[in-house]
């Protein structure tokens, strides 16, 4: 069993903490992660750090669509600096987050990634 499907179990969950900074987790483990995120629709707060992973563009698009299911979410707290995203995973991050219409409390650090002034505007 991966992790992912070891959360989706979890499907009563209002709170979620997860530190995977430092680690080598990839777009594949980053797809498993938001599929198992994904199940969590009862979720009403998410903290997850990425910090200095792997995920780039399609690993952001993955853990974009994984959470924007999880449709109660009020709190977003969201590292994922140093992780070689560029504006395509800016981009999906943005459009995603944007649909989160329950949140009232939002922290996302895009720190160190390849992100350029286009990207930045996106997310504003």
């Amino acid at each position: 069993m991966y992790l992912g499907e070891g959360i989706s179990k979890c499907v009563t969950l209002t709170s979620l903490n997860l530190d995977f900074s430092k680690n080598r987790i990839g777009e594949n483990g980053t797809k498993y992660l938001g599929e198992g995120i994904s199940k969590c629709v009862t979720l009403t707060s998410l903290e997850l750090d990425l910090l200095r992973n792997h995920i780039g563009n399609n690993g952001a698009k993955y853990l974009a669509k994984g959470i924007s299911k999880c449709i109660t979410l009020t709190s977003l707290d969201l590292n994922l600096s140093d992780n070689n995203i560029g504006d395509e995973g800016t981009k999906f991050l943005g459009e995603e987050i944007s649909k989160y219409v329950t949140l009232t409390s939002l922290n996302l650090n895009l720190s160190n990634n390849r992100i350029s002034e286009n990207g930045n505007k996106i997310l504003k």
